[in-house]
């Protein structure tokens, strides 16, 4: 006999309402953070107690311990001082050294606008733009030519590639103020024949630089690029890719820290040069920042060496700036490269 709608009876499972009750209860634990408390039982750690380091005596800490804190300042003292005897020099009333006082009398800023005050003498603005127009070009023009040489050399196989490299490194064992009597003579040869690249020229001193520094940095840079899988060459040769576009677009993307360690390394030596600049530059308008500073020394009525010194400080504030800025990148680009792989 069938039941009507009325006489049926809902079934709801078995203990319903207690699973109900008891699902909540779980989820107000959990909710709580107090579940997995009471599922899991936490056993507290136990730590050892840390051991105290026995007490040195003053004479033990010194032997041991001591002697690099001393080192340490000494070595930066000496370091500071040159620093701290131009800084008071600059503003010292008095253009002399004999009786030269670390902090000055009658301190004061004449120096440092008697730099300004005879642009036509003496035009510092323009020698500070010849060395950043000569430091930024070269550098540029050797950080590109280092790369494709450094390229060359790590993912080409050729005829004399080993005695390539071992000649860049014995050629780098000559500095260049050994040879700068041949350099002035080879471009002196070369300015008759291209005045834009002879004697008394930016450019011609730029191809001296781009000689002097390339073959070191090549061999930066190619230790870099030999920790740069070939994996990644090959598949891009797979995809139809040539030596020029991995060059551009694989290889030079991920040697970018390197290739700016060797650009800010480049600018800094080639804005400080003194020897090569003083060789091949005549006028005074042609002059470097650093070889204009030796003018004031070489005055009619004696040496300028306060205005000497406030310009070497106004000259070195971005040098310093940039350094203290890039000291991480310069480091961990120079050891980025030193393990393959």
């Amino acid at each position: 006999m069938a039941a009507s709608d009325d006489d049926q009876v809902q079934y709801t499972g078995p203990h319903e309402g207690a699973g109900d009750a008891r699902a909540e209860r779980e989820l107000e634990e959990a909710a709580a953070g107090s579940w997995w408390q009471s599922t899991v039982r936490v056993l507290p750690i136990k730590r050892k107690p840390k051991e105290k380091l026995p007490r040195l005596s003053p004479r033990r800490w010194l032997r041991e311990v001591g002697w690099r804190h001393l080192v340490a300042i000494i070595v930066t003292l000496f370091a500071l001082y040159p620093v701290v005897w131009i800084l008071s020099s600059s503003v010292n009333p008095i253009n002399t050294l004999s009786g030269a006082q670390l902090i000055p009398d009658n301190a004061s800023l004449d120096n440092y606008r008697e730099i300004f005050s005879n642009p036509t003498l003496n035009p510092f603005m323009t020698w500070l733009w010849n060395s950043w127009k000569v430091a930024l070009v070269a550098a540029t023009m050797n950080v590109l030519l280092a790369a494709m040489a450094a390229y060359a050399f790590s993912r080409f196989r050729f005829k004399g590639r080993r005695m390539g490299l071992l000649s860049l490194l014995l050629v780098q064992i000559f500095p260049q103020m050994l040879m700068f009597i041949a350099i002035f003579l080879i471009v002196q040869r070369i300015g008759t024949a291209f005045p834009a690249i002879g004697l008394n020229t930016h450019a011609g001193l730029i191809l001296v630089y781009l000689g002097g520094a390339v073959g070191f940095n090549t061999f930066l840079i190619k230790g870099f690029m030999d920790s740069v899988p070939e994996s990644l060459d090959e598949s891009a040769r797979v995809d139809g890719a040539g030596p020029a576009y991995i060059f551009w677009r694989i290889i030079m993307p991920l040697v970018r820290p390197i290739l700016a360690v060797i650009f800010i390394i480049t600018v800094i030596n080639t804005f400080g040069e003194f020897v090569i600049a003083r060789t091949l530059l005549r006028t005074t308008t042609q002059l470097t920042y650093i070889v204009g500073l030796q003018t004031y020394t070489l005055s009619d009525y004696g040496s300028k060496w306060g205005t000497l010194a406030a310009g070497a400080v106004i000259g070195a504030l971005p040098i310093v700036v940039t350094f203290i800025l890039a000291q991480r990148a310069i480091v961990s680009g120079l050891t980025q490269g030193a393990v393959k792989g």
